[in-house]
């Protein structure tokens, strides 16, 4: 069972799954930074202010906090957005290297011109006969 268990955690998958998750997290600080500090203040700026963390009902002595609630879902959508947004366009840098890559054909180098060649001449003498 050690054995196995060894196998299993060190594995290529498990260590690429454990630098993802490091990595997704601190991507995920540098997208909870943009989100809080440029694109709420500004979507803030355009929708007049709009802050929904003030909103609660109360309920004998405790208080609902739904404002809370939907700032959050607010939050994600931003969040949601932006992550696509920055897919998108490496997505779109991907594409067009991609697209550059196939474009370059690679000739083939003397040794394979002259193998190409002799392949031909030996089929052409073997079809004659």
């Amino acid at each position: 069972m050690w054995n196995d268990f060894k196998e299993f955690a060190f594995k290529g998958n498990v260590m690429d799954l454990a630098v993802a998750v490091v990595i997704g997290a601190a991507f995920s600080a540098i997208v909870t930074s943009l989100v809080d500090n440029i694109i709420t203040p500004l979507v803030g700026m355009i929708a007049g202010g709009i802050d929904f963390t003030g909103l609660k009902i109360k309920v004998g002595s405790a208080e609902l906090l739904y404002g809370n609630f939907i700032q959050s879902i607010f939050d994600f959508l931003i969040i949601a957005f932006s992550i696509f947004l920055f897919i998108r366009l490496l997505m779109k840098f991907k594409r067009k290297k991609e697209e550059e890559e196939e474009e370059v054909v690679e000739e083939p180098d003397a040794q394979e011109q002259l193998l190409t060649e002799i392949r031909d001449l030996l089929k052409e003498q073997n079809n004659k006969n």
